[in-house]
C-alpha cells in the first residue's frame, strides 16, 4: 500500500529527475529568450501608441500576431509553445523540491512557482492558437472573467481581491527592482556584464511592476463600478497611462522599460540557475 509519504517522495523523485535533464534545461531556457522576445515586442508596441502610431494592441496577442505575420511565425509559434512548456514543467518540479526549512515559506515558494508556471501555460496555449490561424484576445479574455466574476454572489469583494492581488504582484516586481533579488538567480560572474545585466533587471522589473499594478487597479475599478468592460488587461493598462499627467512620456518610458526586461530575460536564459 502507498502512503503519503511514499507518494510525496515518488513526486520528488519525479521532479528530481525532469530538473535533471539536460533537454528539459535547455529548452526552458529557451522560454525564457521567447519571454524576452515577447516583452521587447510590447515594449515596442507601447512606445508606438504613445508616439501615436500603432494600432497593434501592447499585450502577449498582439506579439504573438507579429510573429504569425513573419515568413516561418508558425513555426516559431510552435518553438514559443514547446519552450514555454518546458519553462513551465521546470517551475512546477521546482516547486515540488522547494526546500525551504520553514513550512510557510516553503508552501509560499510552491504556489508562487505553481503560479508562475501556470502563467507559461496559459502562454503556451495562446502560442497554439496562434500558429493554428486563430486568435486568443487577452482584453477580451479578462473582460469575460471580470463579467464571470461579478455575476457570482460577492462578486464585487472578489474582484476586488483579485485587482489588489494583481497589485500586490506587481508591488513585488517593484521590490526585486529596488533590492535587486532577482539577481540571486543568477550565475554572472562580477564586473561589468553582470552590471550591465543588473541595470537592464532594475529598469524592466520596475516597468514590468508598474504595468501589472495598473492592470490590478484596473480589476478593482470594474468592482466598484460594477463595469466588467473595465477589467481590461495589459494592453488597455497601458493604454490608461496615456491619461495621465505627461501620459504620453511615461508610456515610452514604460514602453522602454518592457523592453529592458526582455533584455534582462535575453540575458537570463544563460545565467539562470537550472
Amino acid at each position: 500500500m502507498v502512503t503519503g509519504e511514499d507518494a510525496s517522495d515518488l513526486v520528488k523523485d519525479a521532479a528530481r529527475s525532469a530538473q535533471r535533464s539536460p533537454l528539459l534545461r535547455r529548452v526552458a531556457r529557451v522560454g525564457f529568450v521567447v519571454l524576452g522576445v515577447l516583452h521587447i515586442l510590447i515594449g515596442a508596441t507601447a512606445i508606438s501608441i504613445a508616439l501615436g502610431s500603432s494600432a497593434s494592441s501592447a499585450d502577449e496577442g498582439g506579439a504573438m500576431e507579429q510573429i504569425r505575420r513573419s515568413a516561418i511565425g508558425g513555426l516559431v509559434l510552435v518553438i514559443v509553445a514547446v519552450s514555454l512548456v518546458a519553462l513551465a514543467g521546470w517551475w512546477i518540479a521546482d516547486a515540488f523540491l522547494a526546500g525551504a526549512s520553514d513550512g510557510m515559506r516553503r508552501w509560499g515558494r510552491r504556489i508562487k512557482n505553481l503560479g508562475i508556471a501556470a502563467v507559461y501555460l496559459v502562454l503556451a496555449g495562446m502560442a497554439v492558437v496562434y500558429a493554428a490561424g486563430g486568435r486568443a484576445d487577452p482584453s477580451q479574455n479578462t473582460q469575460a472573467l471580470g463579467s464571470l466574476v461579478l455575476s457570482a454572489p460577492g462578486g464585487e469583494i472578489l474582484l476586488v481581491a483579485i485587482g489588489l492581488g494583481i497589485v500586490v504582484v506587481g508591488g513585488g516586481f517593484v521590490v526585486s527592482a529596488i533590492t535587486r533579488s532577482f539577481a540571486r538567480e543568477l550565475r554572472v560572474p562580477t564586473g561589468t556584464r553582470r552590471a550591465g545585466i543588473e541595470v537592464f533587471g532594475v529598469i524592466g522589473y520596475l516597468a514590468k511592476g508598474i504595468a501589472v499594478a495598473v492592470t490590478g487597479i484596473l480589476f478593482v475599478t470594474a468592482a466598484v463600478t460594477e463595469d466588467p468592460h473595465k477589467a481590461a488587461g495589459l494592453d488597455a493598462a497601458l493604454r490608461g497611462i496615456l491619461a495621465l499627467p505627461w501620459g504620453r512620456l511615461l508610456l515610452c518610458a514604460v514602453g522602454a522599460g518592457l523592453v529592458a526586461y526582455g533584455l534582462y530575460c535575453i540575458a537570463r536564459s544563460g545565467y539562470e540557475r537550472m
